[in-house]
């Protein structure tokens, strides 16, 4: 007899066992990875098969049988399968939970693992208007002609993976296109999987062939640098099979020149490239690069994508129908039958560790995942988290340094501000104001940078000292003047600017500076420039960066000011002067790795000064000139930081010298998540495994969140082997214990925040 062991969508710490359905096996068996629809509960559920067992522990009168094969082969391979039964095993976390992240939601559901093959090509009316032969003429915008050109250049028409790949301002062309006859969007799926690439040479790619969509003749290829040719010649003499690298480059090294020429070796090969990166908002900008050098065939990967666009990307890749999937943390688990090599940009971006659900890190997994496929792996970074610098130190990775900046701009200067000493109005120094007016009479660029969005953090009356709080965090509402209002920024609760202190009826004064306040500034003292913003306030719709970072690259824009969204990733070769406005935020923070952030905050803003043929300036404002972080960094550098940072943590017991684990819990009720923590750390002391330290629990550093009370329990060891053996045997124990009313907790292995 034989039953079928699922992971089905649910948080219990368990497989499922089913009979199989009365139509028997596909012809392909019993194979790991197929999707299967089956009762769950009162309802239905789709799960992964994971084995066919010949035993199971459920007797016989309660095993159900499986409804339905929806697979007639694994929609995952055998790598994938392996990691994702890996991470399960080192996260701790439920295994269903863990495949159903792996899977675009529409294969959650059950839809249809095979392509789609939805087609836009040109119609004649549309060669028409793009040839000016059209009757009447028509009138074609800038976008509205490059869509068209994209259409001609690829005779075969473009996929729903392309599409999705596009700019935002290109997919809105293309719909109009459609709309008015010059484009056709219908189903084209010729069997042999014909794609043309960026050129218009139609060519046959079967799914799994080996062959990939050749670069566009011609495309630029600039001459590696000493540094990036030196890299690219230890990748070769590495050899075949999995080597892990560490690229560490200066922001303008030229990284991304040393990722091409790989990739482009990976493509020549027949293989497949995976490339993460951390923000939705660095993807276009990359897919644009990749695609000038490497062709058509790219796949994009993105929470921003609809779930039909995402599933057509994830068909593409499995598919082996295209040759790079770019994309953000959950494209670590996309299918490619043929992958040669893993790159990971900006590796120490926090964004890699997922925060909610399974708390997974994108950047560790891409490593597991190349070491499983035997294939290498690239972290690049200019500011390396410590963890993958003490890797690097401990040969686990081969470091490869690109130190110096590609072209003749050379380092920025760099330069504190005192705040002590200098003149300001409402958070500018006057020698800020002056470097802008000297690079912005050059004709050059300035960017403003302030981790902190809205018109002012607080809202104060100079009278009884009553801020703005929010009643449902232990926090205080933020300003904001378009639309006038408070706003926390923690749980997004919402309300009306009061009048006056609702104490003693005082007058308020909105305290401290935000993006908008700034803004507001700037465009008073400097008339007639304009002032862009870029932050969560003024991006919130599909393609509204696309079209921000459009205006600055085009020149319309000379002053820029944002939050973490500009120091990410983007390039902006006319901006020369870059200014800190509040670097303290970072300097006591009550997190570990508070300093680490503000480290690598500085050097990645830093880096948007000076690029091509351009000199760059950094002003840094402080109140504390004299700090030890801030006087390290621009002495050495981020090198300096980190070496001082190493030593500081090693003596500390802190990783990467310890391993942590934290568990964490939140309830509506106050002091119900500490009573539980406080269960949960008598359950581990019990079990007796030597090591491992357990710290608290204790409130979190916000302790009411969202109208929640939240407290957390930390685990640390030395060792990465006793603290897992510890985590095995007390969980089970952990969710069997009485829990009070609306308790929920979670774990999160490898902690980035621990405050």
């Amino acid at each position: 007899m034989v039953y079928l062991r699922l992971a089905i969508d649910t948080p219990l710490r368990r497989t499922f066992d089913y009979l199989p359905p009365a139509e028997g096996a596909p012809a392909g068996g019993w194979q790991p990875g197929l999707r299967l629809a089956v009762p769950f509960g009162r309802g239905e559920a789709v799960g992964v098969l994971l084995e066919a067992a010949g035993t199971t522990e459920v007797p016989a009168a309660k095993l159900r049988q499986v409804l339905a094969t929806l697979d007639t082969e694994p929609v995952l391979d055998a790598v994938t399968l392996g990691l994702l039964r890996w991470a399960a095993d080192y996260y701790h976390h439920p295994i269903g939970e863990v495949f159903a992240a792996a899977l675009p939601v529409l294969l959650r559901q059950g839809r249809a693992a095979q392509a789609d093959r939805r087609l836009w090509s040109l119609t004649a009316a549309g060669a028409a208007a793009l040839e000016g032969t059209a009757t009447p003429p028509a009138r074609l915008g800038k976008r509205q002609r490059e869509v068209l050109e994209l259409l001609r250049t690829h005779s075969a028409g473009l996929t729903l993976a392309y599409y999705a790949a596009l700019a935002p301002a290109l997919r809105t062309a293309l719909r109009e296109a459609v709309e008015r006859g010059w484009a056709n969007h219908a189903a084209a799926a010729p069997e042999n999987g014909a794609l043309s690439n960026a050129n218009g040479r139609s060519e046959d790619v079967p799914p799994g062939s080996g062959r990939a969509v050749l670069p566009p003749p011609g495309a630029t290829r600039p001459e590696p640098t000493t540094a990036q040719a030196a890299a690219l010649a230890a990748v070769a003499a590495a050899g075949p099979g999995f080597h892990a690298f560490l690229l560490e480059g200066v922001t303008g090294s030229g990284k991304t020149e040393v990722y091409l020429r790989l990739l482009e070796d990976v493509l020549a090969s027949g293989r497949q490239g995976l490339v993460l990166v951390p923000e939705i908002g660095l993807t276009p900008q990359l897919v644009d690069r990749f695609r000038a050098r490497l062709g058509g065939g790219l796949a994009v990967l993105h929470s921003a994508l609809t779930d039909s666009e995402r599933l057509a990307a994830w068909r593409e890749a499995r598919e082996g129908r295209v040759s790079v999937v770019i994309g953000t943390r959950s494209a670590v688990f996309t299918p490619l039958e043929r992958l040669g090599l893993v790159i990971v940009d900006e590796e120490h971006d926090g964004s890699y560790k997922q925060q909610d659900g399974w708390r997974y890190s994108a950047r560790d997994l891409a490593v597991i995942r190349a070491q499983r496929a035997g294939v290498p792996v690239m972290l690049g970074s200019a500011t390396p988290a410590l963890e993958t610098l003490w890797n690097a130190r401990q040969g686990r990775y081969q470091l490869l340094t690109m130190p110096v900046r590609a072209g003749a701009a050379g380092a920025p200067r760099l330069g504190l501000v005192d705040l002590r000493r200098e003149p300001q109005y409402q958070g500018l120094a006057t020698a800020s104001v002056l470097a802008m007016q000297r690079h912005l009479a050059a004709g050059n660029q300035v960017l403003l940078y302030l981790n902190r969005r809205g018109f002012a953090p607080t809202l104060f009356c100079n009278n009884c000292g009553w801020t703005a709080p929010c009643r449902r965090c232990d926090a205080r509402m933020t300003v904001h003047s378009r639309p006038a209002g408070l706003t926390c920024h923690h749980c997004g609760l919402a309300a009306t600017l009061p009048f006056a202190c609702p104490t003693c009826s005082h007058e308020l004064s909105p305290v401290g500076q935000g993006t908008e306040r700034i803004e507001q500034l700037l465009a008073d003292q400097f008339p007639g420039t304009e002032v862009l913003r870029i932050d969560r306030d003024t991006i919130r719709r599909r393609g509204e960066l696309d079209a921000a970072l459009e205006r600055v690259r085009e020149g319309h824009a000379r002053i820029l000011v944002g939050t973490q969204m500009l120091a990410k990733g983007h390039d902006f070769p006319e901006v020369t002067l870059v200014v800190v406005l509040n670097a303290d935020q970072g300097l006591f923070g009550t997190d570990f790795r508070a300093a680490e952030r503000l480290a690598q905050t500085l050097t990645q803003v830093a880096g948007r000064a000076g690029r091509a043929e351009r000199p760059g300036e950094v002003l840094i404002q402080t109140t504390f000139p004299d700090h030890p972080l801030l006087a390290r960094w621009l002495e050495g550098g981020y090198d300096a930081f980190a070496t001082v940072a190493l030593e500081e943590r090693a003596a500390a017991g802190w990783p990467p010298y310890s391993k942590l684990a934290v568990l964490r819990a939140e309830s509506e009720d106050e002091g119900a998540a500490l009573a539980f923590l406080r269960a949960a750390r008598d359950a581990a002391n019990a079990l007796g495994i030597q090591g491992v330290r357990l710290l608290g629990p204790a409130p979190a550093v916000m302790e009411r969140r969202a109208g929640r009370f939240r407290a957390q329990l930390l685990l640390e060891c030395p060792q990465r082997g006793p603290l897992h053996q510890l985590l095995a045997a007390w969980l089970p124990l952990v969710d069997a214990l009485p829990r009070p009313r609306r308790v929920r907790c979670a774990l999160d292995v490898d902690p980035v925040e621990v405050a």
